[in-house]
C-alpha cells in the first residue's frame, strides 16, 4: 500500500479544481478515504495507518491459528516450585548470603549435629499456636526450624532471611566465609551451652574440636615445653604446595627460633636458641581443613586469592600425623567441598559440593538450585574453568584414582570413617524431625499448597478467558471489513490493537478524541481509525459500550469544505508570494504603502496562520510545512536593505511599525513603501492589519520622547566628563593605596565597596547605556549593629577582594559628588617606646567582634552542609596529572570556551600534584544581584546575604578536563559510599581507589565527606591500583565491602 503522506495527497487532490460550494458526497468520501482498496494478508509487513480500511497486522496474527494454551496467562507452573522426589531443598539467595547457604547446607548434611539441634528445648514452637506464623527467637530456634524446613518441606527451596536478620547480618555485602563459618560455630556453641543436657552443651566440641599443642625445645637444655590448645578447623597453608599431604606437613613441620626471636627457657633462665612445632593430640569426628586461599598483600594492604590447584583425597589417613592415642580412628572420607568461584577476595559466588551420608550420591548445592551428581562421584566441573582469563594460569594438573583437585576449594569437610556394620545402621542414618517442628513443617507445605491450588486457579481461568476470547476475535475478526455498498462505522485503530492484545484490559470504545469542532468525525483523524461493518460495530459496542460512534453520515462536509478552501488559498498564497516577491523590487511610481520590514519578510507564513485562525482549523500534521516549506524564499530575496529580524514573535502584519501609541513607527530603517497593488494583494490576507499611508507622520509622542533622551543622554556624558576628571586615577586604577605596604604622607584611608566603584566605572565608559550611581551604599560592609565586618589582617590576607581603598583627596570628592550613609576609615598610628616603635591599625567603625565570628562560623557551615553538590573526580596515572595542559572536552560550546578562557583557573602545579585548589579562594565573597541594587540605592543589607552559600566565590563554570567526571554528592555521605559512586563511574574497586585531595590521602571509609574537607566543586584525585584480571565473576557484588570491617555491628560478634 502507498505510504501515508501519498494517501494523504490523494484523498485531497480533487480540491484544485473543485470549489468549495460544489463539494458533493463523492468528495467528502474521497477526503475520508472510504473507497481506498482493503490490504490483504500477507500484503503489508505492518499496518498501514492512512488506510482506514487495511485491518492487516493490527495483532489479529496471535489469534488466527491454532493457539498455544501458554500463550494464554504468564503465570509459571506452580509444580516448577515443588521439590523433587528424592532430591534436598535449596536455599535462596537475598543478595549477597550465598556464603551463608553453603554452610547451612553442609551442618544440615552433618547428621549428629542436625540431631542434636532437634533435642534442643523449644518451648516457643512446641507451645505455639499454628493459626498463626511461627517466628523463632534465638540462633538455635532458627536452625532448629530451618533444618526441618530442609529436611520436610515440599517446596524446592525456602527462604533463610529468618536466620539472616536474626544475625545481623547485611545481605547486599559479600564476607569472608571462613571467617563466617568460625564465628557461626562459637555463637552456636555458647547458645547450646545453656541447654540443661549435658550432651547437647558439649555437641559442638565433639564434633568439631581436636587438640594439639605448640611444643617448644630449648636447644641448651633439651626441656620441652607444651602449650595445649583446642582447634574447630586447620587452617593449612596452600601456597608453594601441590597437594593436601605437602599442606598438613608444613602445618606440623618444626620451626626455628634464633637469633632475634629466641626462646626464654625457664631451666636456663635465659634466652636461647630452640625449635617449636604443632603436635596433632586428638582429631574430631568432622574434620574441617581451611585452604587458605585468601590472604594478606602487604604490598597493596589488602587480601587477594591465591589461585593454586591444590590435589586432595577422597580417603585421607591422618595416622601419620597423629601423636599417640593409637586406638584413636585416623581415616577419613570426603563429605564436602566448598567452592569459591572468582579471581578477587572481595568478590565472586560460593557453592557447595557435598555428599549425602544415607546414600553416598554427591550434590551440587548451588543457593536455590541442586544437581546430582552421576554416578556417586564428586565433579567439580566447570568451577575449575571459572577463572581462565586470569594470565599466567596453571594448567590443571593430572589427578590419580581417588583425588580431586582444584584451584577454587577453599574448604574441605572430611568424616571420619566408619565400620560397615555400623555405617549401614538406619538409626545412624536417619534423622527423625520433632512432632512440635514437624508440625510446623505441614503448616508451611499447607500453606504452600494453597498457594499452589491458586495459582493452578489462575491459570485455568486465564485459559479458559483467552479460548474465550479467541472464539470471540475469529468470529468477529471475520465480520470486521466493510464491503462495498455496506453500511459501516468508525473504531479507533489503538483501540482494536488494544482488543487484540489480551496482556492488556479492554476498555470503552471511547471516539470523544477524534470528533471535529461540529461533532463528526475529523478528516484528519481518518488515519488513526479503521471502518469496519456495521454488524461487527454492533457486536463491539455491546460487548465493551463506549461512543459516540461515528457512521456514514459523521463525514463532517464543514470540514471538508473549510480544508478545500485552506488548501485552495495556499496554492493562491504561492503565487501571490512569488508575485509580491518580484513587485518590491521595482522601482516605486505613484503612492506608497508602508510595510513593516519584518512583517514583508514573514507575510507568507503570517498568511497561513491568519487563514487557518479564519477558518477556525487546527492542522494536525506538519505545521512547519505552512509557512517554512519547499518554496519559502530566503529573506535575502528582497535585497540587502532587509536586515534579519526576529519574526518569531511576529503576531499580527505590520505590527513592527506600530508604536506603543498606536501610531506610525519612527524608525525608518525599520519600514519600506510599497506600491498599492502589493498593498491591495497583502490587504486581501490581512485585512485587520494598521494602515499607513506614504503621506503618514510619524507618532509625535514617540518624537517628544526620543528627543529628551537625547537630552538626557548629553546631561549624563558631562555628567561622567566631571566625574572622570575629579577622579582620573581612581578610574585608570593608577596610584592605589594598599594595606600591604601602608603608603607614606597619611594616616587614614578611606573604604568603599568595590561593587560601588565597578559601577561608577561602568557608568563612566558609557554613560549613555548605564545609568548614573548616585550613593555608595557603604551598609554592604557593616553589620545590623553598625560595626565593620573586616579586620585589618583579613583585609591583608583576601577580604580585600570585596573593597576599594580611597584617598583622602578622593573621598572628599565622593562626599562632594554622592551621597553616603556611612563613612569606612581605616588609621594608621605608631606608638614610640624606649626600644622599638610599634603600628597599630584601627578602623571606624570598630569591628564587631560578634558577628565577625558569626560570619566566620557561617562561612565555615556552609562548606560542611551541603546537600546535591558536584564534586570532580580527576583519574591520575603514575602519581602524575592526567591531562595539565588538557582542552576542554569536546562537548562544550563555543561560548562555554571563551568563559573558560576568562575564568580559567591558576593551578599551582609545582606544589601539588592533586591539583590543589586556590588558597584565597575560600575567602572571597560574592554579592548577589539583589544586594548590588540596595548598594547602589544606599539601602542597607543584612551581613548574612553578602555571602554566596558556601562562602566562596568560584568561577561559574568548572574546567572539565578529560578523564574527570563529575559526581553528585552530599556533606553526610560517607567516603565509602563515595568510592562506590566512583566504582560505577571508573570501574575501579574501592579496594584499589586511593583518593587525595589537595595533596592529602583520604583513608577513613567511615568519615563524612563534609569532616574530610570535601567541598563543592572540590578536585578529588583517584589513583587506581592495578585492576583485578576477571570481574566476570563477580555475581554477587551488590557493594564491595573493605576488607577491616568484616562482622563488626552483626550478631555474630554479639551485637
Amino acid at each position: 500500500m502507498a505510504p501515508r503522506l501519498q494517501l494523504e495527497k490523494a484523498a485531497w487532490r480533487w480540491v484544485e479544481t473543485v470549489k468549495p460550494e460544489d463539494i458533493s458526497r463523492e468528495h467528502i468520501e474521497l477526503a475520508y478515504r472510504v473507497n481506498v482498496p482493503a490490504c490483504k494478508r500477507g500484503a503489508c509487513r505492518r499496518n498501514c495507518k492512512g488506510n482506514p480500511n487495511c485491518l492487516v497486522g493490527i495483532g489479529e496474527q496471535a489469534w488466527l491459528g491454532e493457539i498455544d494454551e501458554n500463550a494464554f496467562h504468564n503465570i509459571d507452573d506452580p509444580n516448577s516450585e515443588r521439590r523433587d522426589k528424592n532430591t534436598f531443598v535449596g536455599l535462596t539467595n537475598l543478595g549477597a548470603t550465598c556464603y551463608v547457604n553453603t554452610f547451612l547446607q553442609v551442618w544440615f548434611h552433618n547428621l549428629e549435629l542436625r540431631r542434636s539441634l532437634y533435642l534442643c528445648h523449644n518451648s516457643r514452637a512446641q507451645e505455639h499456636n499454628i493459626d498463626s506464623d511461627y517466628e523463632p527467637q534465638s540462633i538455635c530456634e532458627h536452625l532448629q526450624y530451618l533444618f526441618a524446613l530442609l529436611q520436610n518441606s515440599n517446596r524446592r527451596y525456602i527462604d533463610p532471611s529468618g536466620l539472616v536478620k536474626a544475625l545481623g547480618l547485611d545481605t547486599g555485602q559479600q564476607q569472608d566465609a571462613q571467617e563466617f563459618s568460625k564465628l557461626f560455630l562459637s555463637l552456636l556453641e555458647d547458645t547450646l551451652s545453656k541447654q540443661k543436657s549435658p550432651s547437647l552443651q558439649n555437641v559442638i566440641q565433639q564434633q568439631f574440636c581436636g587438640q594439639f599443642s605448640y611444643v617448644t625445645v630449648c636447644n641448651q637444655c633439651g626441656r620441652a615445653s607444651p602449650l595445649p590448645s583446642r582447634f574447630y578447623e586447620l587452617e593449612l597453608n596452600i601456597q608453594g604446595h601441590k597437594n593436601l599431604t605437602e599442606c598438613v606437613t608444613e602445618f606440623l613441620k618444626e620451626e626455628k627460633l634464633d637469633g632475634d626471636n629466641r626462646y626464654f627457657c625457664e631451666s636456663c633462665q635465659s634466652k636461647q636458641s630452640a625449635t617449636r612445632r604443632i603436635r596433632l593430640h586428638s582429631l574430631p569426628p568432622t574434620l574441617n581443613l581451611q585452604l587458605m586461599r585468601f590472604v594478606f598483600d602487604r604490598q597493596t594492604g589488602h587480601k587477594k586469592k591465591l589461585n593454586t590447584f591444590i590435589s586432595f583425597p577422597e580417603q585421607l589417613d591422618m595416622g601419620p600425623f597423629l601423636e599417640g592415642k593409637e586406638d584413636q580412628k585416623c581415616v577419613y572420607e570426603l563429605s564436602a567441598v566448598l567452592i569459591h568461584r572468582g579471581v578477587s577476595a572481595y568478590s565472586g559466588h560460593y557453592i557447595a559440593h557435598v555428599k549425602d551420608a544415607r546414600t553416598s550420591d554427591w550434590y551440587k548445592f548451588n543457593d536455590e538450585e541442586i544437581e546430582k551428581m552421576e554416578g556417586k562421584k564428586l565433579q567439580l566441573g566447570i568451577e575449575e574453568d571459572i577463572a581462565e582469563t586470569v594470565k599466567s594460569q596453571a594448567r590443571k594438573p593430572k589427578c590419580s584414582k581417588g583425588y580431586h583437585c582444584s584451584r577454587n576449594a577453599y574448604m574441605l569437610v572430611y568424616k571420619v570413617q566408619e565400620e560397615e556394620s555400623s555405617a549401614s545402621d538406619p538409626s545412624r542414618t536417619n534423622v527423625e524431625v520433632p512432632a512440635f517442628l514437624q508440625r510446623l513443617v505441614d503448616r508451611d507445605n499447607h500453606k504452600f499448597e494453597e498457594w499452589c491450588s491458586e495459582m493452578a486457579d489462575m491459570r485455568k481461568q486465564s485459559v479458559d478467558k483467552g479460548k474465550a476470547k479467541h472464539e470471540e476475535v475469529k468470529e468477529l475478526y471475520e465480520l470486521l471489513p466493510a464491503r462495498d455498498g455496506q453500511l459501516y462505522e468508525f473504531i479507533p485503530l489503538e483501540w482494536l490493537k488494544k482488543w487484540l492484545d489480551d496482556s492488556t484490559a479492554t476498555k470503552e470504545i471511547d471516539n470523544s478524541l477524534f470528533l471535529c469542532s461540529h461533532g463528526k468525525l475529523h478528516p484528519d483523524k481518518v488515519g488513526d481509525a479503521k471502518r469496519v461493518s456495521l454488524p461487527a460495530a454492533q457486536l463491539l459496542y455491546q460487548r465493551y459500550g463506549g461512543g459516540p460512534r461515528l457512521d456514514g453520515s459523521s463525514l463532517c462536509k464543514e470540514c471538508v469544505g473549510q480544508r478545500c478552501r485552506v488548501l485552495r488559498l495556499k496554492n493562491q498564497l504561492n503565487e501571490d508570494y512569488r508575485e509580491v516577491s518580484s513587485q518590491v523590487k521595482r522601482t516605486l511610481s505613484g503612492e506608497g504603502y508602508w510595510v513593516g520590514k519584518a512583517s514583508l519578510r514573514s507575510w507568507r507564513q503570517l498568511a497561513m496562520e491568519q487563514l487557518e485562525e479564519d477558518e477556525h482549523e487546527t492542522k494536525h500534521s506538519n505545521g512547519q510545512t505552512n509557512g517554512q516549506g519547499p518554496h519559502t524564499t530566503n529573506s535575502k530575496e528582497f535585497g540587502p536593505e532587509l536586515p534579519e529580524g526576529n519574526e518569531e514573535e511576529m503576531k499580527t502584519f505590520n505590527e513592527d511599525i506600530l508604536c506603543s501609541h498606536g501610531g506610525l513607527s519612527i524608525l525608518d530603517s525599520e519600514r519600506r513603501l510599497v506600491s498599492s497593488e502589493v498593498w491591495t494583494k497583502l490587504r486581501a490576507y490581512f485585512p485587520k492589519a494598521p494602515e499607513f499611508t506614504q503621506n503618514q507622520e510619524p507618532c509625535q509622542q514617540c518624537l517628544t520622547l526620543e528627543q529628551e533622551e537625547k537630552d538626557n543622554e548629553a546631561v549624563s556624558k558631562m555628567m561622567a566628563l566631571d566625574q572622570k576628571n575629579q577622579l582620573l586615577n581612581l578610574f585608570q586604577e593608577k596610584n592605589r593605596p594598599t594595606l600591604t605596604k601602608w603608603p607614606q604622607g597619611t594616616d587614614v584611608l578611606y573604604i568603599v565597596p568595590l561593587f560601588f566603584v565597578d559601577e561608577w566605572r561602568k557608568f563612566i565608559r558609557r554613560p549613555t547605556k548605564s545609568s548614573p550611581v548616585s550613593s555608595v551604599g557603604n551598609s554592604l560592609l557593616l553589620c545590623p549593629h553598625g560595626g565593620f565586618m573586616f579586620t585589618y589582617d583579613s583585609l591583608v590576607n583576601g577580604d580585600a577582594q570585596h573593597i576599594a581603598l580611597l584617598w583622602p583627596s578622593e573621598w572628599e570628592v565622593i562626599s562632594r559628588l554622592f551621597i553616603v550613609d556611612h563613612p569606612i576609615s581605616i588609621h594608621c598610628s605608631c606608638q614610640a617606646t624606649p626600644s622599638d616603635s610599634t603600628t597599630q591599625y584601627s578602623t571606624h567603625p570598630e569591628l564587631c567582634w560578634e558577628c565577625r565570628e558569626g560570619f566566620i562560623f557561617q562561612q565555615q557551615r556552609d562548606l560542611r552542609e551541603y546537600t546535591q553538590a558536584t564534586i570532580y573526580i580527576r583519574k591520575v596515572i603514575e602519581d602524575k596529572r592526567m591531562v595539565k595542559e588538557a582542552a576542554p572536552e569536546p562537548n562544550a560550546s563555543s561560548s562555554e570556551a571563551e568563559e573558560e578562557k576568562e575564568e580559567q583557573p591558576k593551578v599551582d602545579g609545582e606544589k601539588d600534584p592533586d591539583f590543589s585548589q586556590s588558597e584565597d579562594g575560600a575567602k572571597r565573597l560574592k554579592l548577589s544581584d539583589g544586594n548590588a541594587a540596595a548598594a547602589a540605592a544606599g539601602g542597607p543589607v543584612p551581613v548574612a546575604s553578602m555571602v554566596k552559600p558556601g562562602g566562596i566565590r568560584r568561577s561559574t563554570r568548572h574546567r572539565k578536563l578529560r578523564g574527570e567526571k563529575a559526581l553528585i554528592v552530599s556533606a553526610n555521605q560517607t567516603l565509602k559510599e563515595l568510592k562506590i559512586q566512583i566504582m560505577h563511574a571508573f570501574s575501579v574497586a574501592p579496594f584499589d581507589q586511593n583518593l587525595s585531595i589537595d595533596g592529602k590521602c583520604l583513608t577513613d571509609d567511615s568519615a563524612t565527606l563534609g569532616s574530610l574537607g570535601v567541598i563543592p566543586e572540590s578536585i578529588i584525585c583517584l589513583k587506581a591500583d592495578e585492576p583485578i584480571a576477571d570481574y566476570a565473576a563477580m555475581d554477587d557484588v551488590y557493594q564491595v565491602r573493605m576488607p577491616e570491617e568484616g562482622f563488626k555491628g552483626t550478631g555474630l560478634l554479639g551485637h
